[in-house]
């Protein structure tokens, strides 16, 4: 039968002797049927352990570049360090280059410079901007495998996107906004962190589509380039509301939400209704205190293990697999909040 392993390591999985597993192997006979099929289960034994024995005494460092608010890459880091055990036999070490906001020429720097030190992978949350992609693409080039997390750069030379299906995300929040508004009157804020990550983009035109088939009437108004930090989400969030008094909701997908409620509160106003996106712990506690909605929630924890065995299948340690499929999207509501923020 035709097999990978030399005889030793199947004469050390069976226990017997190397001259036994030759003479098997050759079919030369001379060897009882019970020690033959020994032989054989040793080598399907190795055959299933052989992704293990490649990853026995492997150690990949990786490097996490985002630019998010302090509160989600704060999750990101817990998320994925809750899930190193979960690799081994391998050992996955993990630098961060977080910011929560600048020019782009600064990423491009952080990952011109990642790929100058060397590194067995980058997870990059990042705007997909040209700079960015032709960033990713001399990582490529140099055999640093990039996998975006959350937000995809779709035109890069990236191993692999892992996340939820963004536009389905936002079809989702534009149902539960329309059943819980219902036919009362009110337009709806939707706001946006920035215009350049194509995630919110998605969310933005799934929320959009949807609420056009399912309400025709009523007016939704954009704000965006808060960076989903409250200090500049409260101007934005306040402006609108001076500018329109009929927005009774909100439909927050770039966070800033602690900002938005107190615009609301200074302003006199009430919010009808609130969805948000991911169980950071501002997010969490806003849920606690029923001052949102719902939270549109996917499981950290799975998008960062499996960025960790994408990149580990672009060194040829875990052999290939299909297609990466979009994370699950969970409704949280404050009933069914999960144990911890990062699933």
């Amino acid at each position: 039968m035709g097999h990978p392993f030399p005889i030793r390591e199947i004469a050390r999985q069976a226990g017997l002797s190397e001259a036994t597993v030759d003479r098997v192997l050759n079919g030369r006979g001379g060897v009882r049927e019970s020690t033959a099929q020994e032989v054989h289960r040793a080598i399907a034994d190795l055959d299933r352990q052989r992704t293990q024995v490649r990853l026995v005494g492997r150690t990949f460092m990786v490097d996490i570049v985002m630019q998010a608010p302090e509160r989600f890459s704060t999750a990101v880091r817990a998320a994925l360090e809750a899930e190193l055990p979960s690799l081994h036999p391998a050992v996955v070490r993990s630098r961060f280059h977080f910011r929560e906001t600048g020019p782009a020429g600064e990423l491009v720097a952080v990952l011109d410079r990642i790929g100058r030190r060397g590194s067995q992978g980058v997870i990059l949350k990042a705007p997909d901007v040209p700079e960015v992609t032709a960033a990713v693409g001399r990582l490529a080039a140099a055999g640093v495998p990039v996998v975006t997390l959350v937000t995809d750069l779709p035109a890069s030379a990236r191993a692999g996107y892992v996340g939820s299906d963004n536009r389905a995300a936002g079809a989702t929040a534009a149902y539960l906004m329309g059943q819980w508004l219902g036919d009362r009157p009110g337009n709806v804020l939707t706001s946006l962190s920035s215009g350049f990550f194509r995630n919110e983009e998605e969310r933005e035109m799934g929320f959009r589509s949807a609420m056009r088939a399912r309400q025709p009437g009523r007016v939704l108004v954009e704000i965006a380039e808060g960076q989903g930090l409250d200090a500049t989400q409260y101007d934005l969030v306040r402006a609108a509301l001076d500018r329109d008094p009929d927005i009774r909701a909100v439909y927050s997908i770039g966070g800033g939400n602690i900002a938005t409620l107190r615009a609301f509160e200074d302003a006199g106003r009430e919010c009808a209704v609130f969805v948000a996106h991911d169980l950071d712990h501002d997010n969490t506690r806003l849920l606690r205190e029923r001052r949102l909605s719902a939270v549109l929630h996917h499981d950290l924890r799975h998008d960062l293990r499996e960025a960790c065995r994408i990149v580990m299948r672009a060194h040829g340690a875990l052999p290939p697999a299909g297609p990466t499929l979009p994370s699950a999207i969970q409704v949280v509501t404050p009933y069914n909040i999960p144990a911890t923020p990062t699933g």
